[in-house]
């Protein structure tokens, strides 16, 4: 994510225009890593397409998709919902025993405004941080002391409630929805109803209709979206058998044995749904409840104050001047004709005039205090990479190795006022003792304020062809021969391979396996397969 993030709540921003008759308030996108197969950036159309004004994404435990799908909902005039589909351990996060604590229960969680959000990025980083176990995880605990500003949902078959109401237990259902009500406020806990042509959930949805009427806990009418079109189930499965390891062969995913989990329609929706009060138009009731839009590029950095109380700039200024008169020592500066000293001082005068104006003097000593922690204790570091290399001030205090002045680095590219994002100095270490250095900034600033960037691999060209052909049962050699027609190059996609490569277009209009393998590897190319930790970004 390049630009800074950060959040308030703003009803006016978020405001709908035209009154919404039904919204989706239970949809997993594609970071609902190999089960949700909607692709972010359709998901608004679709929205717009059915005539809802408003759509809300709920992923699996995570929300790496909530700031691309706000923007690409903002993009379409639809109003995103940010929400998350949690994990809750049956008992404590901590637990940890195989028998008791291996299966979670689901519930959908909805952003009402800012305290909402900062209360669910706050819960889902501890589910992954404290309570992961198979998966992330949190517990009523930690739900009852961060549910202020929040909307719950009581989830699919695999939530608390309908659990309980399968195996029959209705006090207990009975017992945990007063419990989920008291935890989140009346009229911000909703009893789900979901119909997927699938026999346990009309158990559920009476159950549930009774609980409602003893209880007075409203419902709420949802579709489990996991795929667009109807069209799409096939693709879901194929996603879900890549994750599973499994073949399409062994038969429809465990609690996806329909194609009912697409996008509906309000008229689908409707028809479903019409004999439960209320479970439609409370769809709308909570779209209208959840108004929080991001704020996008407003810095938030870490506070770099100076051990002997300086102030920041003035710290920079002498950091400079001091790097300056050692490079000179040094000989790595040579006053010439060509570059004189009046050069490098008016050049100096002018940076430290930017960074001081445009509020990154601390930027500068975060990044000089962790060059010079690693040179200081013999960490290898690298010379400077990218726009940061063209900063004068950047090399004079040690932080790149190039002067920009005997090479004509421009220092406007790297810092402007006309600039709008944060800039970024690029700094490599020595992997053997990189975590050294991520160490140091931890204890310096803090656990809670120093993380590891997450990166995705996705489901690649020649990658998504090797797995396409394990679902589909074919033979290995078959679909090796197939995916090394596919160019080795940089960002390829399956379109182009098939016009850079004359036998593997021969093949796919000739041979109906190929064309089947091809065309269904198109439609999952590019969807994220899994995360992992960047290796240095911090």
């Amino acid at each position: 994510m390049s630009d800074n993030v950060t959040v308030e709540s703003s009803a006016k921003s978020s405001a709908v225009v035209d009154a919404p008759s039904f919204v989706h308030l239970h949809l997993h996108s594609e970071y609902s890593l190999l089960d949700g197969a909607c692709r972010i950036s359709e998901i608004p159309k679709a929205a717009r397409a059915a005539g809802h004004t408003s759509v809300a994404i709920t992923d699996h435990g995570a929300m790496y998709g909530v700031v691309d799908f706000y923007r690409a909902c903002k993009k379409e005039g639809i109003k995103p919902i940010i929400g998350c589909e949690v994990y809750v351990a049956p008992r404590s996060m901590s637990d940890r025993d195989h028998e008791l604590d291996s299966r979670s229960y689901h519930l959908v969680l909805l952003v009402k405004n800012e305290t909402g959000y900062r209360n669910l990025i706050y819960m889902v980083s501890k589910a992954f941080t404290e309570g992961f176990y198979s998966k992330p995880r949190i517990d009523l605990e930690l739900l009852s002391a961060h549910s202020d500003g929040l909307c719950a949902l009581s989830a699919c078959l695999a939530g608390y409630i309908p659990q309980k109401i399968i195996l029959g237990d209705f006090d207990s259902a009975r017992e945990h929805a007063i419990k989920l009500e008291r935890i989140f406020g009346k009229g911000n806990f909703y009893l789900e109803l979901q119909d997927h042509g699938i026999t346990d959930q009309k158990t559920v949805n009476n159950g549930i209709l009774s609980l409602s009427h003893e209880t007075g806990i409203p419902m709420v009418a949802t579709n489990d979206v996991h795929y667009i079109r109807k069209s799409d189930a096939e693709v879901q499965s194929v996603l879900l058998c890549i994750q599973t390891n499994s073949r399409i062969t062994d038969g429809r995913p465990i609690g996806f044995e329909t194609d009912e989990f697409y996008y509906k329609s309000t008229e689908e929706m409707r028809s479903l749904f019409s004999e439960y009060e209320g479970a439609i138009e409370n769809t709308v009731k909570i779209a209208e409840m959840c108004n929080f839009d991001f704020v996008f590029g407003k810095t938030l950095l870490p506070r770099y104050k100076p051990e002997d109380k300086t102030a920041p700039a003035d710290f920079l200024r002498r950091l400079a001047l001091d790097g300056l008169e050692l490079r000179l020592s040094k000989k790595h500066i040579v006053y010439t004709d060509a570059h004189p000293e009046n050069e490098y001082r008016e050049r100096i005068d002018y940076e430290l005039s930017v960074i001081d104006g445009m509020g990154y003097s601390e930027y500068y000593l975060i990044v000089w205090d962790f060059v010079n922690y690693s040179k200081s204790h013999g960490i290898s570091v690298g010379p400077g990479r990218g726009s940061g290399a063209g900063s004068l001030v950047a090399y004079l205090c040690g932080i790149v190795d190039i002067d920009p002045i005997v090479y004509g680095l421009i220092f406007e590219r790297f810092l402007n006022p006309e600039r709008v994002s944060m800039p970024d100095i690029d700094v490599d270490f020595c992997y053997e003792r990189r975590q050294e250095v991520i160490d140091y900034v931890t204890r310096k600033y803090g656990k809670d304020c120093v993380a590891q960037i997450v990166t995705f691999g996705t489901l690649a060209a020649r990658g998504v062809i090797r797995d396409v052909g394990r679902v589909m049962d074919l033979p290995y050699a078959y679909v090796d021969s197939i995916s090394k027609m596919i160019p080795q190059e940089l960002g390829i996609t399956i379109d182009k391979a098939l016009k850079m490569n004359p036998d593997l277009k021969k093949l796919y209009d000739t041979d109906e396996t190929v064309t089947n393998l091809i065309d269904m590897a198109k439609r999952l190319e590019g969807l994220p397969r899994h995360c992992s930790m960047h290796a240095a970004g911090v």
